[in-house]
């Protein structure tokens, strides 16, 4: 006979709005919706940087860290800053631990936009 284990069922969501959450917390796991730089003057580096301090503090403030990411997906609006967006990423995971990770281009919300990065991470 197979007994299963109850799972914990509560969900905590953190920062909502109309439309989403900025963290929802679920059964040890942190999600964050798409994290985008604040100023979208800046190049794909500085933006990328941006982009990864956001998800430093947004992990912290759901218990978390980078070393607790277990999936990154990265939207890129074009490919042609691939290597200069991985340059900014290697440094930020260079003494952590590696997450799964996917990148994709992809046409942003606003085309100022280029590089906007999605986690799923333990807690």
């Amino acid at each position: 006979m197979l007994y299963l284990k109850e799972k914990d069922m509560s969900i905590e969501r953190i920062h909502s709005t109309e439309r989403m959450s900025r963290i929802v917390k679920h059964n040890g796991t942190v999600y964050l919706c798409g994290q985008v730089a604040g100023d979208a003057a800046w190049d794909i580096k500085e933006q990328t940087q941006r982009t990864l301090d956001k998800i430093s503090a947004l992990l912290v403030e759901a218990g978390s860290s980078r070393d607790q990411i277990l999936s990154t997906t990265i939207y890129i609006r074009d490919m042609k800053d691939f290597a200069d967006m991985n340059e900014v990423w290697d440094a930020w995971v260079a003494d952590h631990e590696k997450p799964a990770r996917a990148c994709v281009e992809a046409r942003m919300a606003r085309p100022e936009i280029l590089v906007e990065m999605s986690v799923i991470a333990a807690y």
